[in-house]
């Protein structure tokens, strides 16, 4: 009996399952029991302020207002004019020089000398540098001591001017002597083609000035010393690393004994690369506007715009040497006879390409300009996002103020500014910070409203 209900509980507890489906199954359907829900968005918690791009950037601008605006607006406003006072100057120097025979005569003069082609142009550029030089002096002793003192931009006495001067007219005599005789030599060699020649031996010397300036040529008008170790360089250092940067230092140079106007470059190529900062940046500017614009400098490298520059001025530089092979052609075509010039390869009319070439840059700044800015514009996007400081870099180009114009206006802008204008550079950095205003270290930061 106890087997026999063991064998009936068994049975029970297999077969019932299926027997209440059994059931279920012949029952009509009904609907399962429900709960009502209710679902409702969750409010966004946003804990940073509204933050106005274009209101920030005006407070910003606001901070630069009267006697400070005004001297800016004006120093930057009377380089239009002076660019035009240059070029007629240099045209007016090399008028003379070739209307009143003077050109002429020192060629031939050369040609007494010697007849060694190369010694014979090297004597004119000689005569050539002398004579531009003290045609042009009074004008660069205004520009350049006078007028900086005025706006009180300039730290030097006329002493050490003049010694600056004369370094720099050392190097253009040099490069003068070294590129001359090599122009007129292709000019012989080449014939019809001496303008393509012509503009690859340019672009060399291009290159060459910026392969061999930091190392050779900065050093001669200032004193560089490495900055002492500090966090602010090891910040920088770290920045340079992780941009892929080859510079394991960072140097300073004593401009303020020449201006009080701060600047920063990371300059070289092909090896000579070198991380710069003047001291008046040092002096001036807190750590984090130093990082902000050495993070502007570090964009040129990175994206770079030395080699673009290279290239699109080397563009440039061909056409206008095929401007300068037309404009000789045509000018001595009707006054050669008097000029005594007879073919392009007369080292007399080298007057006449100088006043050439400076037509057609005078002529073409829109576009010098316009490659320059856009590169300028790249290297600031660059800066912000990888030093993340735009109020820094926004109070950094305030301070460039002294000499830079803050809010010309549109077409102003095209077309004599190498750089954006101030209200174009801090607007990009407020743009910036709007758009990581969620982010934590850029939330914690307060800008004029």
């Amino acid at each position: 009996m106890q087997r026999l209900a063991l064998a009936f509980l068994a049975l029970l507890f297999f077969t019932a399952p299926s027997l209440a489906q059994d059931q279920l199954m012949g029952l009509p359907p009904r609907a399962a029991p429900t709960a009502k829900i209710q679902v409702q968005q969750l409010p966004i918690v946003d804990a940073t302020p509204k933050f106005d791009a274009a209101r920030a950037t005006a407070g910003y601008l606001a901070r630069v207002t009267g006697p400070a605006r005004a001297r800016s607006d004006a120093y930057f406003e009377g380089g239009y004019w002076l660019s035009l006072v240059d070029l007629i100057w240099t045209l007016g120097v090399s008028g003379l020089l070739l209307w009143l025979g003077l050109s002429a005569r020192i060629r031939d003069w050369t040609a007494e000398r010697t007849h060694n082609r190369t010694y014979q142009a090297i004597l004119y550029v000689t005569a050539y540098v002398a004579i531009a030089f003290a045609a042009q002096f009074p004008l660069a002793v205004y520009e350049g001591y006078f007028r900086e003192h005025a706006y009180g931009l300039s730290n030097q006495n006329f002493a050490a001017w003049l010694g600056d001067t004369g370094i720099g007219l050392a190097l253009t005599f040099a490069a003068a002597a070294i590129f001359v005789p090599l122009l007129y030599a292709a000019i012989r060699r080449a014939h019809e083609s001496w303008w393509l020649w012509g503009a690859g031996l340019a672009i060399g010397f291009q290159v060459l000035g910026a392969v061999i300036y930091p190392i050779y040529i900065a050093p001669l008008f200032n004193h560089y010393s490495p900055l002492p170790d500090s966090p602010l360089k090891a910040q920088i250092l770290s920045l340079a690393r992780a941009s892929d940067i080859p510079a394991d230092n960072v140097w300073v140079m004593d401009a303020s004994r020449q201006t009080n106007r701060i600047s920063a470059n990371v300059s070289g190529f092909l090896g000579t690369t070198r991380i710069t900062l003047n001291d008046n940046l040092l002096k001036q500017s807190t750590p984090d506007e130093i990082l902000a614009v050495l993070g502007h400098e570090m964009g040129h490298y990175v994206m770079g715009h030395i080699l673009r520059a290279l290239l699109l001025m080397g563009l440039l530089t061909v056409i206008a040497f095929a401007f300068l092979h037309w404009g000789f052609r045509f000018a001595v075509e009707i006054f050669g006879g008097q000029w005594q010039v007879r073919r392009v390869d007369d080292i007399a009319g080298l007057p006449l390409l100088v006043a050439l070439a400076s037509l057609f840059f005078f002529v073409a700044t829109p576009l010098t300009n316009g490659i320059i800015r856009t590169a300028e514009h790249q290297a600031d996007i660059f800066g912000l996002n990888a030093v993340r400081k735009p109020d820094a870099f926004a109070t950094a180009m305030l301070k460039l103020s002294t000499y830079r114009k803050l809010e010309p206006g549109k077409w102003e802008e095209i077309v004599f500014f190498d750089h954006p204008s101030g209200r174009t550079r801090v607007m990009d950095a407020m743009v910036w910070k709007k758009e990581h205003i969620r982010d934590v270290d850029v939330r914690d930061t307060v800008s004029p409203q």
